[in-house]
């Protein structure tokens, strides 16, 4: 488990796709989450849960699946990247954030970015699939950053939300440097997700939100 309040941002030294095309191998250089690193161990790499298999100073590889490739950002990493790094909490570790689990639900695209004077803005859209679990005020993990969703209307294609974006978090964390069409990791609030699986067992509805015959 995570918080979403990144540590540090890392370097993409090596990543190698297996010859079946299955998984790939990620090599990651980074000073402050290397310091306790062992193996087994889960980091948080831009918002999804990897396990580090190997360490030396300053670098860690982890293994990455096929559905995981697919299913985020990672496999476009080129060498020379930048990735949000988080370790995984402790008992004692603050609640800076909301609890991100590191699942990354989908991929949305960064729409636009309006700087201000203390902030900017951010607009993100995103397809159907996670349009409803996303709710103003609420709690999501971009990029494994936790955010609160300033308001989110709904669009053909799904819908668009925004987010401010602090001068701390531009930073701090590689979303300082995201542009329109840039692709971005999303974790909704797994609270959303537990609340539509209860209603719809509850309302005898399937999990696709069908009713069954």
């Amino acid at each position: 488990m995570f918080t979403g309040i990144i540590e540090e941002r890392g370097e993409v030294l090596d990543l190698t796709l297996a010859a079946d095309g299955d998984s790939a191998r990620l090599t990651i250089r980074a000073a402050t989450v290397t310091d306790d690193a062992g193996h087994g161990d889960s980091i948080a790499v831009s918002g999804v849960c990897l396990t580090v298999v190997d360490r030396a100073a300053g670098t860690f590889t982890a293994d990455v699946m096929a559905e995981t490739l697919s299913r985020t950002t990672l496999g476009a990493l080129a060498v020379g990247d930048a990735v949000n790094l988080e370790r995984s909490v402790l008992p004692t570790t603050r609640m800076g954030g909301h609890v991100v689990q590191g699942h990354v639900d989908g991929v949305g695209t960064l729409a636009s970015r309006t700087p201000h004077p203390a902030w900017d803005e951010i607009r993100i859209a995103v397809g159907p699939e996670l349009a409803r679990y996303i709710a103003g005020k609420g709690a999501i993990a971009i990029d494994g950053i936790s955010l609160t969703v300033v308001d989110v209307h709904d669009t053909d294609t799904g819908a668009e939300f925004g987010i401010g974006v602090i001068p701390e978090t531009r930073a701090a964390t590689t979303l300082g440097g995201r542009g329109p069409g840039d692709r971005l990791n999303i974790e909704v609030d797994v609270m959303a997700k537990y609340v539509e699986r209860l209603l719809g067992t509850t309302r005898g509805t399937a999990p696709d939100g069908s009713v069954p015959a």
